[in-house]
């Protein structure tokens, strides 16, 4: 995953009504922290730091006068209820080479074979994996599968290096029939129709 490099601010002034402040001037709080250093408290610009946050994981490069640039991950974010802008993000400081544990999303790719249903029990899964190589997504390829088939976490494809935390038989997902009420629907959908035409024809 590439790195996203943000110039930040260092703040000095902390509470609701300097947060607020901060907001009004197109700016994010937030705090770095790890590696048992003290925490930095740094404002984000606010237009960049949310695009760069679409993204699951992303790895930030932290631009700070009087530092060194930091490697981070957002560990949380926190959102405005309604309007769903970001108010705050915690940020965890990591090193190249260092293995972190992250929810990666899940993408499935391809399509099952006639009318079957894709019952999803896992959207992520949890890896660890170099902070500077954590991947987008893992694909779940169900490309012909039939009605029976399932996909297990030992099923899946990882990326070089990627160790899935969980157990192997860990269900993702399961391909199954349509359900009797969608198929008594269709069929009580053309029998009404059939009884209609025939009511106009007599």
């Amino acid at each position: 995953m590439a790195q996203i490099v943000i110039t930040a601010q260092l703040r000095d002034e902390f509470g609701k009504g300097a947060a607020r402040r901060l907001r009004r001037d197109n700016m994010i709080p937030a705090v770095l922290y790890g590696h048992g250093g003290e925490p930095i408290h740094v404002a984000l610009p606010a237009h960049v730091t949310t695009l760069a946050l679409r993204t699951a994981n992303a790895l930030l490069d932290i631009a700070l006068e009087g530092h060194k640039p930091q490697l981070a991950l957002p560990k949380q974010i926190q959102r405005d209820p309604v309007r769903d802008t970001i108010e705050h993000v915690d940020l965890l400081v990591v090193k190249r080479g260092e293995k972190v544990h992250v929810e990666v999303p899940l993408q499935i790719v391809g399509e099952v074979k006639g009318s079957a249903v894709i019952i999803q029990d896992q959207t992520t899964i949890t890896l660890e994996v170099e902070a500077t190589h954590i991947p987008a997504h893992i694909d779940i390829d169900i490309d012909g599968l039939e009605v029976g088939a399932v996909i297990l976490a030992q099923d899946l494809t990882l990326p070089k290096g990627a160790v899935f935390t969980g157990e192997p038989e860990d269900l993702i997902l399961s391909i199954q029939a349509p359900q009797a009420k969608d198929m008594g629907e269709t069929v009580g959908e053309e029998s009404g129709e059939t009884e209609a035409s025939e009511a106009s024809q007599a």
